[in-house]
Formats: C-alpha cells, structure tokens, sequence
C-alpha cells in the first residue's frame, strides 16, 4: 500500500491512458497528449510543501496542467493552488490508494 509519501506517479499515468492519452515516460512530471491538447502532468504528495517551482510558465511548458495527488489530498491541493492563482489553466486529480478510481476538480473558475 502507498503512503502519502510517495506521489501517484504510476496511478496518474495510467488515469491518463484510461482517457486515452499517449503518455511520455519519465519521474514525477510528464506529458500526456491526445489530439491537440498537450497537458504537463505532475504527481505530488503532500510532503511537497513548496509548490513555487510548479506555478511559473516560461513559455516551453504546456499552457494545460494537471497536478495528481491521493484523493485524501486533492481538496486540500486544490485550495492552495486557487489561493496562488497559477498563470495556466489547471485541474487536480485525487486518485485512490488502490488506482481503481479517480476524481477531476477544476481549476479556479476564471482561471486563465
């Protein structure tokens, strides 16, 4: 079983290619794409206390981001992105501990 502190790297791969996403391999961020959109993706535990080095575009990363956590953080997650209103359009995943389920809670409504 997977604690809280270890990021849903394998869980949040395979929620994207349930939806039907070509995933790339790599560590905690990657990117998923199918048809014209391109979403970087990053896998965080709640031990990630410092979410500056997720909140800035510098233009090479896709405008499209989506942060997964365990579905016990993602509410506490997706709080703490609204309050720092990041400069791309967002969503959290939670997913369950055992990977059979996932929730989507979008960005901040007017969001960029």
């Amino acid at each position: 079983m997977a604690t809280a502190s270890i990021p849903p790297t394998t869980e949040a791969r395979d929620v994207f290619r349930e939806l039907g996403y070509s995933v790339s391999e790599g560590g905690r961020e990657f990117v998923a794409e199918r048809k014209w959109r391109r979403v970087l993706v990053t896998a965080l535990c709640m031990e990630d206390d410092d979410l500056d080095p997720y909140l800035t575009d510098g233009g090479e990363t896709p405008r499209l981001r989506c942060f997964v956590t365990w579905r016990t953080n993602a509410d506490d997650l997706q709080q703490r992105l609204t309050s720092l209103k990041p400069p791309y359009d967002w969503a959290v995943i939670g997913v369950d501990r055992d990977g059979d389920d996932f929730s989507v809670m979008e960005g901040a409504p007017g969001s960029p």
